[in-house]
């Protein structure tokens, strides 16, 4: 693997016909306790799980993780969640990735809009609660 700095939860069937294709989750934040918490929960439920700490690391991580759904923190130090997102929308479409963003500093209606723009399909805000990701999860069709 390149240089990118991640974590990685791994399936563990030796059979991929046995069970069906998991769903695969990138999350993307420089806060590592969080990405590690997430991560956990994720994968206890059955998400194959790649967490990495900044905007470059997850554009290197498209290609070759190719995740379904990816949760961007906005507030990222090598580049905003925004451009993030903009970058995944222009190399990969509208429709094969669903990309949320995180964010405990912007919040108003005029940064809805403008993660709107950028390609973010959801917003949760921080700190993120487990159970609504979960429940976010569940209701765009990640279900594992």
């Amino acid at each position: 693997m390149a240089a990118a700095e991640h974590i990685s939860a791994a399936q563990s069937s030796n059979d991929p016909s046995a069970s069906p294709k998991r769903v695969r989750v990138l999350i993307v934040d420089d806060e590592r306790d969080l990405v590690l918490t997430l991560s956990a929960v994720l994968a206890d439920q059955g998400y194959q799980v790649r967490g990495v700490y900044k905007g470059l690391d997850a554009l290197a991580s498209m290609g070759d993780f190719d995740p379904d759904v990816v949760l961007i923190d906005l507030a990222l130090p090598d580049m905003s969640g925004w451009e993030v997102a903009r970058r995944i929308r222009a190399s990969y479409g509208d429709e094969r990735h669903k990309l949320i963003s995180i964010t405990g500093r912007y919040k108003q209606g005029s940064d809805k809009v403008l993660g709107k723009l950028a390609g973010f399909d959801h917003q949760l805000e921080k700190p993120c609660d487990p159970r609504a990701l979960l429940a976010l999860l569940g209701k765009i069709g990640g279900i594992p």
